[in-house]
């Protein structure tokens, strides 16, 4: 007997078999409980990105809206970093190498630039996706301010493909860019001995 599947289950089933690869690829076996939250910021940007290609105005164009999911991504990167390696062992996992005697200022200097790239990643994260979005509205409202009535919506359809691409895509590396924040914060190295003694066991 065969049985219908709804194409919309089949859509999101390789959806979250989708986020689910980036997640454990990213950031390792334990990256599975990271799976909501990835799964969160991936439909809140996608929906906003695609309210982009129907309406003049969307959130992932205003810059606010952005700057407070790179805040909300940012923070929680910075609460399971803390959660995982205590208070103290995540600012030292800001100065780097562990160095004595003079060099402590070299440890210093680097943890400085650390937490200025830190701070960055908020800039980074809310500025990519605006200015993607919003580029594309002020592209779209170029088109429509020409005269020519042939070649216009000709290129407004090329545009508005392109922005479902962008739509995507920009989901795409916001998420991942989360997925790598949270790797370098809680890194197993349990997980990592075993996959060491796994291809060990193979090699042998």
């Amino acid at each position: 007997v065969r049985v219908f599947k709804n194409p919309m289950t089949s859509l999101f089933e390789q959806l979250y078999l989708f986020i689910e690869n980036m997640c454990v690829g990213s950031i390792g076996q334990h990256g599975r409980k990271y799976i909501p939250m990835m799964m969160t910021f991936w439909m809140m940007i996608f929906v906003g990105n695609i309210v982009s290609l129907l309406f003049p105005f969307a959130p992932t164009a205003d810059l606010s809206f952005n700057l407070g999911m790179a805040l909300i991504a940012v923070g929680y990167v910075q609460y399971e970093g803390i959660r995982t390696n205590g208070f103290l062992g995540h600012l030292k996992h800001f100065t780097g190498p562990k160095l004595s005697g003079a060099m402590v200022v070299i440890s210093g200097l680097i943890f400085t630039i650390e937490i200025i790239s830190e701070l960055m990643k908020n800039v980074s994260l809310s500025l990519r996706l605006y200015g993607n979005i919003h580029g594309g509205h002020l592209a779209v409202d170029a088109m429509n301010n020409l005269g020519n009535k042939i070649y216009v919506p000709l290129g407004v359809l090329v545009l508005l493909l392109i922005k479902l691409l962008t739509c995507v895509v920009q989901a795409l590396i916001f998420t991942m860019l989360t997925c790598v924040y949270l790797s370098l914060v809680t890194h197993h190295d349990e997980e990592e001995s075993e996959g060491g003694h796994g291809q060990a066991a193979t090699a042998h």
